[in-house]
């Protein structure tokens, strides 16, 4: 079981020899605008690129609607993917075989050796408050269970540690964690209020999940990312969960 951090949301994510890719994000830096308005910048491109990372088995994309989760080049590289697994609307304007997941539906993908891995789509709240999905549409995470037991939750773009606990309570603590943090903010939406876990709620979410281990992601190479690898540090420390915390930078990876 390992974690690779390619960069912004992107992880690649191996589990009883199947390669899962979460949220593609392949572009170099470069604005992107709607209506001739610069809506987010991509400032670092991937550690990366989408022809070195190789052929992977199944694609776990939170969301489509939003660049920093799913870039131009990152679209592109669905068409490579056996399986993409989304949202019931995203896979509906995604099409070309992508299979959209509910909240708490599960699927299964096996390995050579007709292991199989169960994949468990979870809530995810892309806001603070009860209208994000309204504002910013839906969003899911994921729960993987691997042959041996272990667990890795994929928490999407979340802001909510209400959720976090609701997650916890119907599917128990994972094993691994995954937190797409940053503190994501734009101040044209919810008045400039949190759409990812910033570094305090995410240690607060950390020790819901009791995870053995926490890799925060979603943390770097975009503008409207707010906290930095050092804000998460700090704030695990002072919430005394070092020991869960992993921090990579963009390249690297951690197994277990």
């Amino acid at each position: 079981m390992s974690v690779r951090l390619i960069g912004g949301p992107t992880v690649l994510i191996e589990v009883a020899g199947l390669r899962f890719l979460t949220d593609p994000t392949f572009d170099p830096p470069r604005p992107f605008e709607r209506d001739g308005v610069i809506m987010v910048t991509k400032t670092k491109g991937p550690a990366v690129s989408a022809e070195e990372l190789g052929p992977v088995d199944v694609v776990l994309l939170s969301h489509d609607q939003h660049p920093d989760n799913l870039d131009e080049s990152g679209r592109a590289y669905l068409s490579r993917a056996p399986q993409v697994l989304t949202t019931k609307e995203g896979a509906e304007r995604l099409a070309d075989g992508a299979q959209g997941l509910q909240p708490w539906d599960t699927t299964t993908v096996s390995n050579a050796h007709g292991e199989t891995v169960r994949i468990t789509a979870v809530p995810a709240q892309h806001g603070p408050g009860p209208d994000a999905e309204e504002v910013n549409g839906t969003v899911i995470g994921f729960l993987l269970c691997a042959p041996d037991g272990r667990s890795i939750y994929i928490s999407g773009d979340n802001a909510s540690v209400d959720v976090v606990r609701q997650i916890v309570q119907r599917a128990g603590q994972p094993d691994v964690a995954v937190l797409f943090v940053g503190g994501a903010s734009l101040p044209f939406k919810f008045d400039g209020g949190f759409v990812t876990l910033d570094a305090p709620r995410a240690a607060e979410a950390a020790g819901l999940l009791g995870a053995n281990a926490v890799v925060p992601v979603h943390l770097n190479g975009w503008s409207h990312y707010t906290d930095t690898e050092s804000d998460v540090a700090q704030a695990f420390a002072a919430a005394g969960r070092s020991d869960q915390l992993h921090v990579l930078l963009p390249g690297q990876s951690v197994e277990w």
